[in-house]
């Protein structure tokens, strides 16, 4: 019995002498923080989603109160955020354009030859270092297990027939998508941009027939009606200068291939 009184009496001074030491500790390590970092971190969606570019909601708040950052770099609370950010920093809020996700790639089963059939680990990465730089025969191709889907915090992202397709209602332009893409091949484009050629393949047309019924062959129809001169074929493929698409659709309506995308207004 007395055994366990003194044991109980010596923990209770040990407790006692490390909260003091604790205690005193913050005392000597405490940093003040400026209550405007507090207010700004309040007004973030708080997402921690990385897509302003600091290291979660906590480090944009410092940086903006630091003045190392704009008002408006919160992805996932948008133009509401910037404007309570703004109004706590006392500054003007310039509204920036919101960024959504884009897989230039069409090749869905059924329509993009398969090179192998893959049955390890659902992971594009795994994929790659099984077979190389794609399970289908096209190797500019997304190769469809999900990585970009799992990285997504806003259910943005979603696998269909094999290819990764973007909710864009849903995607707030994070990055987290794009960071995550073994093969590059996701990429952020302004919300507003209406036309997109949906294929990234490099290769001459008559190989990409032969594994994909709607890569882009580099025919030119594109490009040859395009009153804006904003789409050109270079290496084989179309691609869009975003500054001068006007959006009018006209080469989506004369692609053979049907892989130019018009998003709705």
């Amino acid at each position: 019995m007395t055994t366990i009184l003194l044991s109980m009496l010596v923990l209770g001074v040990l407790g006692g002498v490390f909260g003091g030491l604790l205690a005193l500790a913050s005392k000597i390590f405490y940093v003040e923080v400026d209550p405007k970092q507090a207010a700004v971190r309040e007004a973030l969606a708080g997402a921690n989603c990385g897509g302003c570019g600091y290291p979660g909601c906590d480090g944009y708040a410092a940086a903006v109160v630091k003045g190392e950052a704009p008002c408006n770099r919160c992805v996932a609370g948008g133009a509401e955020t910037a404007a309570k950010v703004a109004a706590i920093m006392g500054a003007s809020n310039e509204a920036a354009e919101k960024m959504v996700a884009f897989v230039p790639c069409s090749g869905a089963e059924g329509v993009a030859e398969p090179r192998f059939n893959y049955t390890g680990p659902e992971d594009c990465q795994a994929a790659m270092l099984f077979g190389g730089k794609s399970n289908k025969l096209c190797t500019f191709a997304c190769i469809g297990l999900g990585n970009c889907v799992r990285a997504c915090q806003f259910d943005a992202m979603h696998i269909v027939n094999g290819v990764a397709k973007v909710d864009r209602s849903k995607c707030v332009g994070c990055g987290a998508c794009v960071d995550t893409c073994p093969k590059s091949i996701v990429k952020l484009i302004p919300e507003s941009q209406r036309i997109m050629p949906a294929c990234r393949n490099k290769d001459k047309g008559a190989a990409v027939m032969k594994f994909c019924s709607v890569g882009c062959i580099g025919c030119m129809k594109c490009q040859r009606e395009c009153p804006a001169e904003a789409i050109k074929v270079t290496e084989f493929l179309a691609q869009v200068d975003t500054d001068k698409c006007i959006g009018c659709g006209k080469c989506a309506e004369v692609c053979p291939r049907h892989i130019i995308t018009l998003f709705e207004k």
